[in-house]
């Protein structure tokens, strides 16, 4: 049962629900950016280069097969390095972005930091203490 109790508590904190939104959010802005760049970057990149598809370039190691009567038919061997590139690129915009908003995040905690925190108030003896000062003063 202390096990079970142990994560519930666990699971249940703050921190942890936090990470699980983080890890959604993450993984749908992971897909806007693969499409962004397969969709939107790419083809005009491809059309500068004299109409290249990145995801059809490939270095083919072993030519494929096609099926005949007494054979079946054979997959050709390819290294995908256009697939290698849209990926390394996506990777790098979605750094980038967290970059970003990290950046933006700390800006705005050092302007927290560098408000200063209100002098706390005085507490009942200390006025009294002060009144009694300011009484004695005025006889004087």
């Amino acid at each position: 049962m202390g096990m079970v109790k142990e994560f519930k508590e666990f699971a249940m904190r703050g921190n942890v629900v936090d990470m699980a939104v983080g890890i959604i959010i993450g993984a749908a802005f992971g897909k806007i950016v693969s499409s962004i760049v397969k969709d939107v970057i790419m083809p005009p990149i491809g059309l500068m280069l004299g109409g290249v598809d990145f995801a059809e370039l490939v270095i083919t190691l072993k030519q494929g097969a096609a099926a005949t009567a007494t054979a079946e038919a054979v997959e050709a061997v390819t290294i995908n390095y256009g697939v290698f590139l849209n990926t390394v690129l996506d990777f790098l915009i979605i750094a980038f972005a967290i970059f970003m908003v990290i950046k933006v995040m700390n800006r705005m905690k050092k302007k927290e930091e560098a408000k200063p925190a209100a002098p706390p108030e005085p507490s009942k003896q200390e006025k009294l203490l002060g009144e009694i000062r300011d009484i004695l003063k005025e006889r004087s």
